[in-house]
């Protein structure tokens, strides 16, 4: 009998000593796994709605899992508080502008809470912060997101089969364009004719640049005058002697136009004559009476030339004539 319970007391410790090691070995790993054991700093949220998400739940940064959520309780009417659990070792990855949302492990996995963003710039987080929260985007969101669209989808559906009804019928414009032959052609010369417009401006366009080339040239005519103060000056003072001579002309003419309007008028002696018939008659009158006393007078001369006292008087005077033409000739 001793010897049975010897081996019976044996056998009774190994089993202990196994399930004690088993024991120790499941703590040690679950409180690796829950960060049980790791120094760690507390840091919260306040979300509008939780969606599900129970203490314990893991945190996760940049894809690594830095913490879980060490309790959640209500903060307010409609506001939740979640406290972290964060790794003492990360902290210094983790800003104070960083912001948490909830997300889940998987497609249908656990929540989780995801800390996001944060610049190097911002100091590190601390004990006791609080990260801002991204609202969570639910389920019941989603499908009234879905269902609007759906009834958007729906109303311009049916207006595009309203228009197509329209088009087909040849109402509007676009109908117009599909049913009537003649204004699809009309329309395409006018496109023919935009083309040949586009084409002209653009040659146009081509045409100035030269042309602002020429101007801008070096030595040209537009870089004297912008540049060279010589011939900007002569220029000016040619504008000058332009706009005298123009004044000059002005004058002239307001002269000519007084000289007009007197000659137009009966108080001065060229009016007279140009505007009374009696004065014009009297001056031709007058001018036929001197040219039938100039023929008198010839008949005159002629009849003193023949007289035979005067005649030695005409011969030496001829003789004298004669004499300095011949003298001239020699000369």
């Amino acid at each position: 009998m001793d010897k049975r319970d010897n081996k019976r007391a044996i056998i009774v410790g190994i089993f202990l000593a196994l399930g004690l090691i088993l024991f120790i070995v499941g703590v040690l790993t679950l409180g690796g796994q829950q960060k049980a054991f790791v120094k760690s700093i507390h840091i919260r949220s306040t979300f509008d709605d939780v969606a599900g998400l129970k203490k314990g739940n893991n945190v996760w940064f940049s894809g690594v899992k830095v913490g879980t959520i060490s309790n959640i309780r209500f903060a307010g009417p409609g506001q939740v508080d979640v406290f972290m659990s964060i790794d003492e070792a990360t902290q210094q990855y983790i800003h104070r502008n960083a912001s948490a949302r909830i997300s889940s492990d998987g497609l249908i996995g656990n929540k989780i809470i995801v800390i996001d963003g944060g610049s190097p710039q911002a100091p590190v987080v601390q004990d006791g912060d609080v990260l801002q929260a991204e609202k969570l985007l639910s389920t019941d969101d989603m499908m009234k997101t879905l269902q609007q669209n759906n009834q958007n989808l729906l109303s311009i559906t049916g207006d595009f089969k309203l228009l197509s009804r329209k088009i087909l019928q040849g109402k509007g414009t676009v109908g117009t364009l599909m049913a009537d032959s003649l204004m699809a052609i009309q329309l395409r010369a006018a496109m023919a004719n935009l083309a040949v417009t586009t084409a002209t401006a653009a040659r146009m366009s081509v045409q100035m640049e030269r042309f602002s080339n020429k101007l801008n040239t070096k030595g040209g005519l537009a870089d004297k005058m912008l540049t060279d103060t010589v011939t900007f000056n002569r220029l000016k003072s040619a504008v000058t002697k332009m706009e005298q001579s123009a004044a000059d002309a002005n004058v002239i003419t307001k002269n000519l136009a007084k000289a007009s309007d007197k000659l137009n008028r009966d108080d001065n002696t060229l009016g007279i004559l140009l505007n009374d018939p009696n004065s014009a008659n009297q001056v031709k009158s007058t001018i036929n009476y001197l040219q039938q006393s100039s023929i008198k007078l010839n008949e005159d001369l002629e009849a003193a030339q023949s007289n035979f006292l005067l005649r030695g008087f005409f011969k030496k005077k001829e003789k004298a004539k004669q004499d300095s033409l011949k003298r001239a000739n020699k000369q």
